[in-house]
């Protein structure tokens, strides 16, 4: 029987789930209150967990709205991308996901204070401190995303959220990451995706990149000082239509009485050509957001480059932990370091050579020496086969809360505690440095220093405390503060290679 010409014209099959591994059922786990609000694909609910009474956010997206195969991966995606950026301090943060047969449920952390656009329009606009302020925050989250390879792609006040209802200057964060994607350097899109008003020119000419984050936040600031957007119309064609010839109005009312500083930078950031448009580190640097006017004359790491440093500095057995974790971590956690590796193997070989890691560190602003490089690339290659590869990069890049997660530690315990006697010996140590190719010189000394009680041998409670110490507010948080130049010399003496 031959059908193959029905079977040739049918249409191709729409996938069946977004996650990759089935899961338990949200109202197992989670009460659903309240509708919180309304997007495009999904519905946000308040929702309570039943274990601990805690409050969260539930986003559920209906599958009946993912038509085909590219809905279905832009949800993974978001789901990755939320993951990937959870430990950013002015980022909501996921809690999990769910799925069953109608609905697909992300569960993350609860805002209680409203939107950012709601604010404004309240206030009307906002004093230029205030505003240098909150763009400081939103350009920042810009900065972290590039950092990790993400454009947001959706820049607008309606996707800023307070944590808090009563507080005024409480923490503002990201949300919805529905349209980002993951880039690479150089890399162009053409899909037209956005809102009207903070759409960048060339995203509308179809040839854009991550410049088009920093213009939207440009349109951002224009509207937190003036309290109108720089480009409007009645329609959504005309609002296109203004953006395109780009005539910005910095002279009516209330510009004669806003600095020149502030209007610099905005006509910095809403600068019509993407290559001579401020970067979001320029933006940063810029002397309208630096409450000490002096701007760094160094460029922040970027987020890969400050985990590499952390990591260097850690002893073998952390290093070695590290590694069991991230072959342990959930494919939607690790996703977006997948794609980070990715970006920096250029000849998509599995390994990252010396050459790639230097190329990929310079793309993302880093101007390290060649020494410099050199010890991180040491420090991140466990086994000394003079190459880094995937696991490798994981643990090197991972976000160090993953590593403080109780079930991660205990796994990680396990793995090393061979007999499951409770304790790791130095014997089992030697056995774990053979296994992932790592000399055995100086574990005795190590011993002494995790063992409290002198016993010669490491308990669970004193294997957990030397995975916590010295994390709180590690490098990866307070870069994202902008508050950190890590020195690789200082990094570097205190590791154990």
């Amino acid at each position: 029987m031959n059908n193959s010409t029905s079977s040739s014209v049918s249409k191709p099959t729409k996938p069946t789930s977004v996650l990759p591994h089935p899961t338990p059922s949200l109202r197992q786990l989670y009460l659903i209150g309240k509708k919180l609000g309304q997007g495009q694909f999904g519905t946000t609910y308040l929702c309570v967990e039943k274990s601990t009474g805690l409050e969260y956010a539930c986003k559920s997206i209906p599958k009946r709205k993912l038509f085909c195969k590219e809905d279905y991966e832009d949800v993974w995606r978001e789901i990755q991308i939320m993951h990937h950026l959870s430990e950013h301090p002015n980022v909501v943060r996921i809690k999990g996901a769910y799925e069953d047969a109608v609905f697909v449920h992300i569960v993350m952390e609860l805002c209680a204070g409203g939107e950012l656009f709601d604010r404004i329009v309240q206030k009307g606009h906002y004093t230029e401190r205030k505003a240098a302020c909150l763009i400081k925050t939103i350009v920042g989250v810009v900065e972290g995303c590039h950092s990790l390879g993400v454009m947001h792609r959706d820049l607008k006040p309606e996707n800023f959220l307070f944590s808090n209802a009563d507080e005024e200057d409480t923490t503002l964060k990201a949300t919805d990451f529905g349209l980002s994607i993951f880039y690479k350097p150089g890399q162009a899109f053409s899909e037209v995706v956005g809102s009207p008003y903070y759409v960048a020119p060339e995203v509308l000419l179809k040839h854009y990149g991550p410049e088009a984050d920093v213009w939207s936040a440009g349109v951002i600031l224009y509207i937190l000082l003036s309290g109108v957007p720089p480009f409007w119309a009645e329609t959504e064609a005309g609002i296109f239509r203004e953006i395109l010839k780009g005539r910005l109005d910095l002279d009516s009312d209330p510009w004669p009485c806003i600095s020149e500083s502030a209007k610099d930078l905005i006509k910095k950031m809403l600068e019509r050509d993407p290559k001579k448009r401020l970067s979001a580190h320029e933006v940063l640097c810029h002397t309208w957001i630096l409450d000490d006017k002096v701007a760094p004359d160094k460029p922040l790491d970027s987020a890969v480059l400050s985990r590499l440093k952390h990591f260097s500095a850690m002893n073998k057995i952390k290093k070695m932990a590290l590694r069991v974790i991230a072959e342990k971590m959930s494919e939607e956690e690790i996703g977006g370091l997948k794609e980070l590796f990715k970006m920096i193997d250029t000849d998509n070989s599995g390994t990252i050579t010396f050459e790639e890691l230097k190329d990929g560190l310079r793309r993302v602003g880093s101007e390290l020496m060649e020494s410099e490089i050199k010890a991180l690339m040491d420090a991140a290659d466990i086994d000394n086969s003079g190459t880094i590869d995937y696991g490798e990069f994981l643990a090197a890049t991972m976000h160090l809360n993953k590593m403080e997660r109780e079930e991660n530690l205990i796994s990680a315990f396990s793995f090393f505690d061979k007999d499951d006697s409770g304790f790791i010996t130095i014997d089992e140590l030697q056995q774990a440095c053979r296994q992932f190719g790592l000399s055995e010189v100086h574990l005795d000394e190590m011993i002494k220093e995790i063992d409290q009680n002198n016993d010669g041998q490491i308990d669970y409670s004193e294997f957990a405390a030397m995975m916590r110490k010295g994390n709180a507010g590690g490098v990866g948080r307070r870069t994202m503060r902008n508050s950190l130049n890590l020195h690789l010399g200082e990094a570097l003496k205190l590791g154990d290679h």
